[in-house]
């Protein structure tokens, strides 16, 4: 049995047509089904639904022989006992600083102000203002980032951003860019070896339906 875990949305949906260049059908919709790990059209696949920050967890840890998940979440988790074979360019958005369009966050930065920064990815967060050496107190949250400096909970937020369309709504603004985020395949590095054939069949197909003009 080959296991993928997949999280709901985006990232599901944007998989599915790679998944069928492999000659592999989810046979139920998980937005109509309560069940958590699905059936395909192949008796040896099935597929998972776990929480997007979970992916590469299941995946290390051999719940999953591999995965879908966003660069985002594969540099906050670590990359350990995981083979990350393909960029699959889906998915595709970026990581940035944002804060209120009233605050002038470069004054702030260039005065050497210790600024609050609200995220879910202290990680990343941490990494990018400790190499342009700013200082800054990291608070974690898990909802909804624009409402940090909107209520003086934060001087700024790193998020990812797709649109931009929420933080328009917000009065909010990027400031900085950090990183072009898009989903990554990844693999237990153990399964690679036990399922090796089977495995490779499906990073080849994932491989030659990654779309060409992201490929150029």
């Amino acid at each position: 049995m080959i296991t993928l875990a997949l999280s709901k949305g985006r990232i599901f949906d944007e998989t599915l047509p790679m998944l069928a260049a492999a000659g592999i059908e989810v046979t139920e919709d998980p937005e109509k089904s309560r069940k958590l790990i699905l059936a395909t059209n192949q008796p040896d696949v099935r597929v998972v639904l776990v929480r997007a920050s979970d992916v590469p967890t299941y995946v290390q840890w051999g719940g999953a022989d591999l995965g879908v998940t966003g660069l985002d979440t594969m540099i906050e988790h670590g990359n350990a006992g995981l083979y990350v074979p393909l960029d699959l360019k889906i998915s595709a958005c970026r990581m940035s600083v944002a804060a209120r369009a009233d605050f002038d966050y470069a004054h702030a930065v260039r005065q050497g102000s210790r600024l609050k920064i609200a995220t879910k990815f202290v990680g990343i967060a941490r990494d990018f203002f400790a190499n342009k050496g700013v200082h800054v107190d990291l608070i974690k949250l898990y909802g909804s980032m624009e409402l940090a400096p909107l209520t003086g909970l934060s001087d700024a937020i790193v998020d990812i951003v797709s649109t931009g369309n929420t933080l328009r709504a917000n009065n909010l603004v990027e400031v900085e860019h950090i990183m072009d985020i898009s989903a990554r395949l990844v693999v237990n590095q153990a399964a690679l070896k036990l399922k090796r054939e089977p495995i490779r069949r499906i990073i080849d197909a994932f491989a030659s339906a990654i779309p060409q003009s992201s490929q150029s």
